[in-house]
């Protein structure tokens, strides 16, 4: 028979527990009537090493979370004509989203007596935007085909973009090796793969799940469809981190290949991609919640936390909100678009990552920039919720 050490380490009891806790975060969601993003984050925070520790950031839950955050921006992509988010307009929001963001957390990082290298390194963890985070919640609350719904992902895009390049700048003013030729090749890479995969999503791939969808193997197994269109958004993913990108960009990409097409067993396939989404988006929320350990904060680096999710929240406000209000859109508008760019969520936790292997930062400063992922994560919410979409 099996011990009890190796029941609670197999993969049925972590997806039983994972679930279970997901399960217990809607119950908080409910109880202090938030969305559900928020509960299911306090929850994991909960069972997580900060509180309880029933629940470690294991490869098998890193890898379930990601595999949510791609399922989630798939679905979401679902609801999106690339033509509605591909928007000029869009590109100064978030050319100003991704500069005033990095020279706030240079500048604060610098005054908190960190070192150049540390410094350059932390405001570039604040240029990044986590569109999984707003994007479920705008759907959450019906707001997903707003006008600032569709600036908010048009942005978080072009964001993904921008902070790969800013990315790829700080390694290479760090390591002394910054070059031009670097920088266009990252440039083209990345531009080339979105341009790429929209026309291949719209010229063939809609038109393929079209034909599929008319075949008798699809009249017998309804199904097919749906194992097609994952297997898209999958591809689409791997492909956006063989270039750098964020695979959630690439899974989004593929969302809106067949976003609008016509099926006979569309019910079916949309279906199969909300239930999907569902399991694993939760444990993707869940992983973000149990990642955060508050044992390794101490005062100084508490304040440290605290003044950098400050800076983070409103330099993304700020340089988001005002080339929104430039063109002319409303106060209230330009407020929830810069709201809904500030989580930084799993994109600014890779920065960070990426920065402690190189050894630009140590370990506080790490757990730092981790800590106010967090907190930008679970406030974004809370103030479209309770404040900008009420008033």
């Amino acid at each position: 028979m099996p011990s009890g050490q190796s029941i609670l380490a197999s993969t049925e009891f972590q997806m039983s527990l994972l679930m279970f806790v997901a399960l217990a975060g809607y119950l908080i969601a409910y109880r202090i009537n938030q969305s559900a993003v928020v509960g299911i984050i306090l929850a994991g925070i909960a069972v997580g090493p900060s509180l309880l520790g029933l629940v470690t950031y294991t490869d098998f839950v890193s890898t379930l979370a990601h595999l949510g955050a791609v399922v989630l921006l798939f679905t979401i992509g679902l609801e999106f004509s690339i033509k509605d988010i591909a928007r000029i307009r869009y590109f100064a929001i978030a050319l100003f989203g991704v500069i005033v963001p990095a020279l706030g957390g240079f500048f604060l990082a610098s005054l908190f007596d960190y070192g150049f290298k540390a410094s350059v390194f932390i405001g570039t963890a604040l240029t990044a935007t986590s569109i999984a985070i707003t994007a479920n919640v705008l759907r959450e609350m019906g707001k997903l085909q707003t006008e600032t719904a569709k600036a908010i992902i048009g942005a978080a895009v072009i964001d993904d973009v921008l902070a790969l390049l800013a990315l790829s700048i700080s390694e290479g003013i760090v390591s002394g090796e910054l070059s031009s030729i670097s920088l266009l090749t990252t440039t083209a890479k990345a531009i080339g793969f979105i341009v790429i995969g929209v026309l291949i999503g719209k010229i063939l791939l809609g038109k393929l799940i079209v034909r599929l969808d008319k075949t008798r193997i699809a009249g017998k197994y309804p199904e097919s469809i749906f194992i097609f269109a994952i297997m898209i958004a999958f591809l689409y993913a791997m492909a956006a981190e063989f270039v750098g990108l964020s695979a959630i960009v690439g899974s989004f990409l593929a969302g809106t290949s067949f976003a609008g097409v016509k099926l006979i067993r569309g019910e079916i396939f949309r279906e199969g991609a909300e239930h999907l989404q569902i399991i694993f988006a939760s444990i993707f929320f869940v992983s973000l919640g149990v990642i955060m350990d508050i044992h390794v904060i101490t005062l100084n680096l508490l304040w440290f936390v605290l003044a950098l999710s400050a800076v983070a929240i409103l330099t993304k406000v700020i340089g988001c909100g005002i080339p929104a209000i430039i063109q002319r859109m409303s106060i209230k508008d330009s407020m929830i678009i810069g709201t809904g760019m500030v989580p930084r969520g799993e994109v600014a936790m890779i920065v960070a990552l990426i920065g402690l292997s190189q050894n630009l930062i140590n370990q506080s400063t790490y757990s730092a920039l981790i800590l106010m992922s967090l907190l930008t994560t679970i406030i974004a919410p809370l103030i479209l919720r309770n404040w900008l979409f009420k008033r």
